[in-house]
């Protein structure tokens, strides 16, 4: 689970994720990345079981994989805001 998190791209797809269920193309767009470079991020996370999907005519959607992922993310990136974080002020 860690190893998949530790990609920066992988957890920006899971801080979006954590605000809604996207489509990998919409992903891709937001990203400005190519399809296949986002789905094979969003493979590993699937495989880590951190997202789970569902698919809908031909959209693949992808959602936070259940309450405690969606706590974990969503604690990182509070903790990463707060002032006293030494990463609030990386980007």
């Amino acid at each position: 689970m860690f190893q998949a998190l530790g990609d920066p791209e992988r957890l920006r797809l899971m801080i979006r994720l954590s605000e809604q269920e996207i489509c990998v193309s919409e992903l891709a767009e937001l990203a400005q990345e190519q399809l296949t470079t986002v789905s094979a991020r969003l493979k590993s996370l699937y495989a880590a079981r951190l997202v789970k999907r569902r698919r809908q005519a031909k959209h693949v959607f992808y959602s936070i994989a259940d309450d405690h992922v969606l706590q974990m993310i969503r604690g990182a990136v509070a903790h990463a805001a707060e002032p006293n974080s030494p990463h609030a002020h990386a980007h």
